[in-house]
């Protein structure tokens, strides 16, 4: 496990580990949030599937850390059948209880709910679009202003776009889906770039 030995400083978002990299201060030193951020967090995504999965798990993490919702990711892509829209779309009510009884995912039934009627709503997207991911690079911003100092980060939870596109998905019938949702799930797939401009990864995604 890597473990951090300095902070440049606490306004600049940023920590160094052990091992000399600059990255941004939320990755912390777990392991698993480390690698979660130096390979996926913010690298643009087009996959459908893992397009929906993200969603699906934005809507679990209400009220909870994000890091609580990745060590159980695993746990979720099994019991969802790796989040295929079209198996989603089709659960019944015995699915739901299977659901409701796995103690390996966050057993709540108005979240397990949205995830069956967003996959719903998710077809009715791909037919209009071509894809959910043409449907999203609509809400991708000709600009985005890089993110130098944590005061910056802690304003910026919501953007014009963000709050479109939630605006957009819920008259589309989508559930658990807010602006500040919507925003970190433009982070999380490269919509935009909100590592810090002092982090490694801010150049490479």
């Amino acid at each position: 496990m890597t473990n951090p030995v300095s902070v440049p400083s606490p306004e600049s978002g940023i920590l160094i580990g052990s091992d000399g990299i600059a990255r941004c201060a939320w990755a912390g030193n777990d392991a698993e949030y480390i690698r979660y951020h130096d390979e996926e967090w913010g690298r643009p995504v087009h996959d459908d599937q893992r397009l929906f999965e993200k969603l699906s798990l934005e809507g679990f993490q209400s009220g909870l850390s994000w890091l609580t919702i990745l060590r159980k990711r695993e746990n979720f892509r099994r019991a969802f059948d790796h989040f295929d829209i079209h198996k989603i779309a089709a659960y019944q009510d015995d699915k739901v209880t299977e659901l409701l009884n796995n103690a390996g995912i966050i057993r709540h039934r108005g979240k397990i709910n949205a995830v069956i009627n967003n996959a719903a709503c998710a077809i009715k997207l791909q037919d209009e679009f071509g894809s959910l991911d043409a449907y999203f690079q609509k809400f991708k911003p000709a600009h985005h202003a890089p993110l130098e100092t944590l005061s910056q980060a802690k304003a910026r939870t919501t953007s014009p776009q963000s709050i479109a596109m939630a605006k957009d998905m819920k008259k589309r019938g989508w559930k658990f889906i807010g602006p500040t949702t919507a925003y970190a799930f433009m982070q999380a797939m490269g919509l935009i770039n909100d590592h810090f401009t002092a982090c490694h990864m801010h150049k490479k995604v």
